[in-house]
């Protein structure tokens, strides 16, 4: 295989992760900013570019030819992967923003978009835990829930690119409002976020404080290890509202594979297993026969490689690369 050499740049409400990455998914460079989302979109852009300034740079070096950027940014991405449309809560303006035209002139390289979590789940597919499946579920839990879910080798984004909003399925009629706008999503009660703040109402009706703990997913697991009953309950139920997320994804899809990312997924194989035997007792048997459920293999390098992927995929040899 020729080698092509790509920035894949993973945009979050806190930092910029960019790398230059080849069509092996090997890493040649890794870097991380301040996003800066906080302050405006342009300030966010402004990132963008010292962070592809920086990579270019080191390919220029090397004498490394790079073919293109791939983006993965929070948000709805239009259909032609180049204009972030909104749904981003976590950076300030980021709408309407022709990000791919606005990458190409700064820079001089081509540009194209995805949704994060959608290209966490290609580079998850290509280079990760889902390597060798052509259908696959992937969903990142943590503050919220996203996903991305692969058919045929390729990802399945529904009309116009706004589809597979994986953390926003309906679980509990009339339930608690959710970010999004709606009641009872998945994202609501089956994050590390959901778990942390029901945890922590848990905690206050028994009067324990933990005074010298944040209250995180770290900690819940470890207590939960412990045998604390709260923590105990909690974590069940936890993976009891995830387990029924994905039995519906197993009976719509009936997938390979179902990749589970973000900080709980490393906790170790006792969380994947729980989840998993939680999802199987909810899931049609005959549906979920093929599917296996598992842990991300990438970690942090998911956002970036996914990105880099589009590059791989879209720019450089569209009729080359198969899963």
């Amino acid at each position: 295989m020729e080698k092509e050499y790509a920035i894949g740049i993973d945009l979050g409400g806190t930092s910029v992760k960019y790398a230059l990455i080849d069509n092996e998914g090997v890493f040649y460079f890794q870097g991380k900013l301040p996003s800066k989302a906080d302050v405006s979109a342009e300030a966010v852009i402004g990132q963008l570019v010292s962070a592809i300034n920086e990579v270019k740079a080191f390919a220029q070096e090397k004498g490394y030819q790079i073919d293109g950027i791939g983006i993965g940014t929070p948000g709805i991405v239009d259909g032609t992967n180049r204009i972030v449309l909104g749904g981003a809560e976590n950076i300030n303006g980021w709408e309407n923003i022709h990000l791919a035209d606005r990458i190409e002139t700064e820079t001089g390289l081509p540009a194209l978009l995805g949704n994060d979590a959608n290209l966490m789940g290609l580079g998850e597919t290509m280079y990760g835990a889902g390597q060798g499946a052509t259908h696959v579920v992937f969903l990142t839990v943590g503050t919220g829930i996203g996903g991305a879910v692969v058919i045929n080798g390729k990802l399945f984004n529904g009309y116009a690119n706004r589809g597979t909003e994986l953390g926003h399925v309906p679980l509990i009629a009339n339930g608690e409002p959710c970010a999004c706008g709606s009641v009872g999503c998945l994202e609501h009660y089956a994050s590390t976020s959901a778990l942390v703040r029901r945890f922590s109402q848990r905690i206050i009706d028994a009067g324990i404080s933990y005074p010298d703990e944040e209250i995180n997913g770290e900690l819940i697991v470890r207590l939960y290890k412990q045998g604390d009953p709260i923590a105990k309950i909690s974590l069940e139920e936890h993976c009891d509202f995830l387990g029924h997320g994905i039995a519906g994804f197993i009976n719509i899809f009936s997938p390979q594979k179902i990749v589970i990312g973000g900080g709980l997924s490393e906790a170790g194989d006792f969380y994947i297993q729980k989840v998993s035997e939680k999802a199987r007792s909810y899931a049609i048997p005959d549906c979920a026969v093929n599917t296996q459920i598992i842990a991300a293999a990438l970690g942090n390098k998911a956002g970036s490689i996914g990105a880099a992927s589009l590059v791989f995929t879209q720019l450089s040899a569209p009729n080359l690369i198969k899963l």
